[in-house]
């Protein structure tokens, strides 16, 4: 007879649905699909500029801009690792844009380092803050863009 899993091993199996549920909105550009997986007032600190993105509609802009280069777009996330409470949980992992862009070009992308902070909210783990980056060469100023997990 299986033991029933835990309250937290359920918590942590939801988190990763909604991880593979980013994936799946970017993969298919579908824009409302990734609104259901963050809180409205989500904090982002994304690769491009501002420093940070606040509120549901800025973070769907970005999205809204990575689609407009892309006509086939994938996304990749490996080495994902969770910390999970009742009512905070926070991920970190590798994750790698790629596809076709609009001209026919493909590109395999590139790497960064992502974080996901989720918050329990009336029963669903929406993300509250992610960050996603690439180091860079103090001596340069430059981001690396080329290293691979």
């Amino acid at each position: 007879m299986a033991a029933m899993p835990t309250q937290h091993e359920e918590d942590e199996a939801k988190i990763r649905q909604q991880i593979d549920r980013i994936v799946e909105g970017i993969r298919a550009k579908d824009l409302e699909g990734l609104k259901q997986l963050y809180a409205t007032d989500v904090v982002s600190f994304d690769v491009e500029p501002p420093l940070q993105h606040v509120g549901i509609e800025a973070k769907l802009k970005n999205w809204r801009n990575v689609f407009t280069f892309f006509q086939d777009v994938t996304y990749e996330v490996r080495d994902l690792t969770l910390t999970v409470d009742e009512n905070v949980a926070f991920g970190h992992c590798f994750g790698r844009l790629s596809g076709t862009l609009k001209n026919g070009t493909a590109t395999s992308g590139m790497w960064v380092r992502a974080t996901f902070c989720f918050r329990n909210i009336d029963g669903n783990w929406l993300i509250v803050h992610d960050q996603a980056s690439v180091p860079f060469d103090i001596r340069s100023g430059k981001g690396v863009t080329d290293l691979k997990p």
